[in-house]
C-alpha cells in the first residue's frame, strides 16, 4: 500500500496523484508540487489516502510543501503577467504570419517557464516563434496545440443553456459524444442545434443518454399493435420521460396514453402499411 493525495491546478483541471510525503493535508489546502514543468501551485482535491502499490502509476512524485502566503501571492502576480506574454506572442504571430490562434498563457511557480497553448487546423512550425520569444522575455517557453475542446475549457465562456460551460467548471475529463446520442433523445439532428461554443457535439448529450436508452426499452416500438382502454391501436410515438404512448386508433384518431394502461401485441405494422390502412379503399 501507498499513500496518495489528489492535486488539481486548475478549476476542472486533470487531477494528478502525489506522495503526501508526510504532510498533514486536507480537502482545499493549497500546496507546492514538483511537475515536469517545474514547481507548480495546486489545491487538494482528493484527502491523503492508501491505495494498491500496483494502482499507482509510477514514478510518483511527491508534494514539496504546503503552500504559503508568498507562494499564493507570487502566483496571483504570475496570471497578471501572463497576459502580458500572450499579447508579446499575439505580436510576433502576426509578424511571422503563423495560421494559429492563442488561447492562453501559464507561468510555473518559479517564473523559469512559459507554457502557451494554441490552436490551429493543422500543424505549425513555430520554431522560430518560440527563438523569438524566449529572446525577448528570457526565459523558456513552451507551446502546447490542443483540440477544439480543450481551447473552450481554457478559454471559459457560457453554453447556449446560459450557463458556464461544464468543461469549465467541472469536467474533468472529456468523454466521447456521438450523433447516436441525441438520436436516443429525440433531439434535432442539424449540428448547429446540438453544438458546443467549440464547435463539437455539446458534453452535455451523454448526461442523459443512458436515462433515456432505459426508458425507451420500457416502450413498445413504433408500428407495434397494442391492446388500450379505447380498442386495438398502432403505436406512433411514445413520450420515454412521462412514460406515455401516442397511438393511432383502428379509427383513425390519435391518442396519448399511459404505457400502463396499454397491452403489447406480437404484430408490427411498417409506416407503409399504416399508411395503406388509412388510405380509402378503391371502389370497383
Amino acid at each position: 500500500m501507498v499513500d496518495i493525495v489528489g492535486v488539481r491546478y486548475k478549476r476542472a483541471g486533470r487531477i494528478y496523484y502525489f506522495d503526501p510525503a508526510g504532510i498533514d493535508l486536507a480537502v482545499g489546502d493549497y500546496v507546492v508540487v514538483e511537475t515536469s514543468r517545474g514547481l507548480e501551485l495546486g489545491q487538494v482535491v482528493i484527502a491523503p489516502t492508501q491505495v494498491l502499490a500496483s494502482e499507482v502509476a509510477k514514478p510518483l512524485r511527491s508534494v514539496v510543501r504546503k503552500a504559503t502566503e508568498e507562494d499564493r501571492e507570487r502566483a496571483r502576480k504570475l496570471e497578471a503577467k501572463e497576459a502580458e506574454a500572450l499579447a508579446e506572442c499575439g505580436q510576433l504571430v502576426e509578424k511571422l504570419e503563423l495560421p494559429m490562434k492563442l488561447i492562453t498563457a501559464q507561468y510555473n511557480l518559479e517564473d523559469s517557464r512559459l507554457t502557451i497553448y494554441f490552436s490551429a487546423e493543422g500543424r505549425v512550425d513555430f520554431r522560430e516563434l518560440v527563438r523569438q520569444l524566449s529572446g525577448r522575455l528570457k526565459i523558456r517557453v513552451e507551446l502546447r496545440q490542443v483540440g477544439p475542446r480543450d481551447g473552450a475549457k481554457l478559454i471559459g465562456g457560457f453554453g447556449r443553456c446560459g450557463r458556464p460551460l461544464c468543461c469549465g467548471t467541472f469536467l474533468s475529463e472529456f468523454e466521447p459524444v456521438s450523433i447516436k446520442m441525441a438520436k436516443e433523445q429525440d433531439l434535432p439532428l442539424n449540428p448547429a442545434k446540438i453544438s458546443g461554443v467549440c464547435g463539437r457535439l455539446l458534453c452535455c448529450l451523454g448526461y442523459e443518454y443512458q436515462q433515456y436508452r432505459s426508458m425507451k426499452e420500457k416502450l413498445p416500438r413504433e408500428g407495434q399493435q397494442v391492446a388500450t382502454p379505447m380498442g386495438r391501436a398502432t403505436v406512433v410515438g411514445g413520450n420515454p420521460l412521462e412514460e406515455t404512448v401516442l397511438v393511432e386508433l383502428e379509427g383513425g384518431a390519435s391518442a396519448e396514453i399511459a404505457l400502463g394502461e396499454i397491452t403489447k401485441n406480437e404484430g408490427t405494422l411498417h409506416k407503409k402499411e399504416r399508411a395503406d390502412n388509412r388510405s380509402p379503399r378503391k371502389k370497383r
